[in-house]
């Protein structure tokens, strides 16, 4: 089957949909560049389904991550569908440590919507900053006190909890 086969077949949910891309990428089957093409002209619940594989992957194996996907995903934060900055952020997070010194942009772009009206899109945008965080590299400096800042103004228990969770171990 393929992906565009996949998309076509009614039956199958976007979960599911997900869960079978995410295989094909960590088996190799499929490569990141033909998902992330293919992903670029899909409706905005279908590219989340694309970037939702690839948040599957990449939590099972950084190896398929390269620095255009970080690109990918940093230019994606701005898309207006909150699913697809959720996943993106999620992506982030997950292969930031493979990049640490290509995080300065992603970071801008995460602290953009770092007050999104939605809790999962800030969940995920703190999950992806305090890996960040937790890598201790220079983006710190101007990082910390910003997160400070995110936790004052959060009203979300969960999302306060991943940023305090970093700061503790950044300030050991």
């Amino acid at each position: 089957m393929t992906i565009e086969e996949l998309f076509e077949e009614k039956s199958i949910k976007a979960r599911a949909k997900a869960k079978e891309i995410c295989q094909w990428l960590v088996n190799g089957d499929l490569p990141l560049d033909e998902l992330l093409s293919f992903a670029e002209n899909q409706s905005p619940v279908n590219k989340a389904t694309c970037i939702e594989a690839v948040e599957c992957a990449t939590k099972k194996t950084t190896e398929i991550a390269d620095e255009p996907l970080l690109e990918y995903m940093t230019h994606t934060l701005t898309n207006d569908e909150p699913r697809v900055k959720w996943e993106s952020a999620k992506v982030i997070g997950n292969i930031a440590k493979k990049f640490p010194n290509s995080l300065s942009e992603p970071t801008k772009k995460l602290l953009d919507n770092a007050t999104n009206k939605g809790t999962v899109v800030r969940w995920a945008i703190a999950y992806a900053l305090a890996e960040i965080l937790k890598l201790k590299t220079e983006i710190n400096k101007d990082l910390i006190p910003k997160i400070e800042k995110l936790i004052k103004q959060e009203t979300d228990k969960g999302v306060n909890n991943k940023y305090l969770d970093a700061l503790k171990k950044v300030k050991k």
